[in-house]
């Protein structure tokens, strides 16, 4: 796997809009890390965060479709995003559809090569 492909996943999940701000701290201590001593252990600790961030399709469709979801989202955003995540779960999806499950899913997925 290139490396360039593991720093424009950290990116893609670092700029989602659905990604937290301690998250975003961790994807960039990674990318100021890449390429330096420190890099294995900024790795270490950015597995670790994602872990423990991104969803699984079965944590948020629960969310998505309970009363915090609709209050939190607005019911129609909540219904859609639902039935989007309904749908993809049915396509094989396991991790949450927003961006920064969906990149930081692809990173866990593939932990083992970086």
């Amino acid at each position: 796997m290139a490396k360039e492909e593991i720093v424009n996943k950290v990116k893609e999940v670092m700029n989602a809009p659905s990604c937290y701000s301690g998250l975003k701290k961790v994807c960039q201590a990674y990318l100021d890390a890449a390429g330096t001593a420190d890099e294995e252990k900024a790795a270490v600790l950015l597995k670790k965060e994602l872990k423990e961030d991104v969803n699984s399709i079965d944590h948020v469709i629960p969310f998505f479709e309970s009363k915090e979801g609709a209050a939190f989202l607005g019911a129609d955003t909540a219904r859609n995003l639902a039935k989007a995540a309904h749908e993809a779960k049915d396509k094989g999806v396991k991790y949450c559809i927003c961006p920064a499950c969906t990149a930081g899913g692809w990173l866990l997925d593939h932990a083992s090569e970086w």
